[in-house]
């Protein structure tokens, strides 16, 4: 087989997954996205459903695609109505979309208890459903629901089923893996049954119920499907729809059956969902995962260092995605090599042996460093002398008071060196750590603008020893932005004021660092545009 076709669900079979709502516009512009990427279909839903799916199926009507085509979905005819005459239907035929997608039964238990019709008329409803759309000029995709479980229960009734669609016109007829309950070599056998048996092209839809989505699709491609179904992400209901996230650099970079033009914006694309959706990223998510690339082990960085294929099963850029590597008192002098390097800071064997001595101390008191990689720089250079601090304390207090009827608030003053000349600076704040940095930001974001734009975005607080309860040693672990690179700063102490003091000062240093103050923007400004 010498390509896929790639047919996306996120807009309607991924909307029906837990926490998942985007607004028309929204949808619109994962369109768009999708587009970009080359997939080739993308289903939009439900024409006119709800008011949400009328007002994205206006929109999409007035836009044009280089490459994806819209797919309107909907069911076969309703049991005793005509198809012409099926209000359903009629609103598919009349749509935009020059594809429609429509699901009918398959699996004996759902015509039983569910629609309660006998089989000889559900092979009409199939048949007469996509007759009709055929002959409104459209191109059909029939989705057998539920088809892997009707195979196991009578294999020559499903046969049936597609053969029906097939029969009738349809440009694909799609094997479900509904309840995502099957296994990849079931699905490879009743795959290749089929594939053998039709005219028509086969295409997969899997869900992920039983861990074997991705899978279960690679194993149909393998038996002869010509289309592979599924989300961006992995988006869906209950366990969610096989991921194309996945699917995807599988099937082109793996099995050299080609899907889209390029890779590279997988993982871009992959993040402007989740940040739509407003989900946290999954770091592990392979391929496009923060850590699908990052090595800690000190045996497996030396590995990476030599040759990258030693422990990575592809080069991450082909898929948009960068290599990480993680400090900790697990790493070796490599690996501190190496983050000197990424860093722009020269480093010798002899000076990364010293910090990672100094690594090993630290982390023994409770220090974090490989979710404090902002600190970790700061380290790296204290340790070679290339450390210039942004100013010098003298003093900081906070009060926070708890008044009679309630309300709390928090004062924080500092007294700092910058340049040879004192500050003083006092701030209010909702707590401690946002009253010091009002107060640090108020004396020194004149000298240094660029603070202007970095902003707390994650504040986490552990204590180490439970034993010690609310007199334990606290590790506070910040994460800091400037729309553009996001790094982590750790403070460690028992007073949790100082914890946070010294994190929120590595993340301000941090972000001072040269590469960060004075960044190209490139593909990370396309993407916190696309998100605003």
């Amino acid at each position: 087989m010498s390509g896929v076709l790639v047919y996306d669900c996120t807009l309607r079979d991924g909307m029906q997954g837990e926490g998942m709502s985007l607004s028309a516009q929204e949808k619109l512009r994962v369109a768009h996205v999708l587009d970009e990427l080359g997939v080739h279909m993308v289903e939009a839903g439900f024409p006119a459903s709800n008011p949400k799916e009328a007002e994205l199926f206006e929109l999409l009507s007035a836009e044009s695609f280089g490459t994806a085509e819209i797919a309107a979905f909907g069911m076969t005819r309703r049991r005793g109505v005509r198809a012409d005459e099926d209000d359903a239907l009629r609103l598919l035929a009349g749509c935009f979309a020059p594809v429609c997608t429509i699901v009918g039964k398959t699996w004996g238990l759902h015509l039983e208890k569910v629609v309660r019709v006998d089989r000889a008329e559900n092979l009409r409803m199939i048949e007469e459903s996509v007759a009709f759309l055929v002959a409104e000029g459209k191109t059909v995709v029939y989705d057998a629901e539920h088809f892997f479980d009707a195979w196991r229960d009578d294999a020559d009734y499903a046969l049936r089923c597609v053969r029906a669609a097939a029969e009738a016109g349809a440009a694909w007829v799609t094997l479900c893996d509904t309840n995502g309950a099957s296994l990849p070599h079931e699905v490879e056998a009743a795959t290749a049954a089929v594939a053998g048996a039709l005219a028509t092209p086969v295409a997969i839809h899997c869900h992920n119920d039983a861990e074997c989505g991705v899978a279960n699709s690679l194993a149909a491609v393998r038996a002869g499907a010509g289309m592979v179904q599924g989300t961006m992400n992995g988006y869906g209901e209950r366990c969610g729809n096989a991921n194309l996230v996945s699917i995807v650099p599988n099937l082109q970079l793996k099995m050299g059956i080609a899907c889209l033009p390029d890779l590279a914006g997988l993982t871009e694309a992959s993040h402007l969902l989740d940040e739509l959706l407003n989900f946290l990223p999954d770091r592990n998510r392979p391929y496009v995962g923060a850590n699908a690339f990052a090595h800690k082990g000190g045996m497996h960085v030396a590995g990476v260092n030599v040759d990258p294929a030693t422990f990575e099963h592809i080069d991450p850029a082909a898929v948009g995605n960068t290599r990480e590597v993680l400090i900790s008192e697990l790493s070796g002098r490599g690996t501190v090599l190496q983050r000197a390097e990424t860093t722009g800071v020269e480093l010798d064997a002899q000076t990364a042996a010293r910090v990672l001595e100094r690594v090993k101390a630290l982390e023994h008191r409770g220090f974090h460093f490989e979710a404090a990689d902002g600190s970790f720089d700061l380290l790296i250079r204290r340790e070679t002398g290339d450390y210039q601090p942004l100013f010098r304390l003298e003093s900081w207090r906070v009060i926070a008071e708890k008044r009679e009827d309630g309300r709390v608030q928090t004062e924080a003053t500092i007294k700092i060196w910058v340049d040879g000349e004192r500050y003083v600076r006092t701030a209010e704040g909702n707590g401690p750590v946002h009253a010091l940095d009002a107060a640090l930001r108020a004396a020194i974001t004149e000298t240094y603008p660029h603070l202007a734009e970095i902003k707390l975005v994650n504040y986490k607080v552990r204590i180490l020893d439970e034993a010690k309860a609310t007199g334990a040693v606290t590790r506070v672990l910040l994460d800091a932005s400037d729309g553009v690179d996001t790094w982590g700063a750790i403070g460690v102490s028992e007073n949790v004021i100082e914890a946070s003091w010294d994190a929120l000062v590595d993340s301000l240093e941090a972000g001072m660092l040269p590469g960060r103050a004075h960044h190209e923007r490139g593909a990370a400004v396309r993407l916190a545009r696309r998100a605003t």
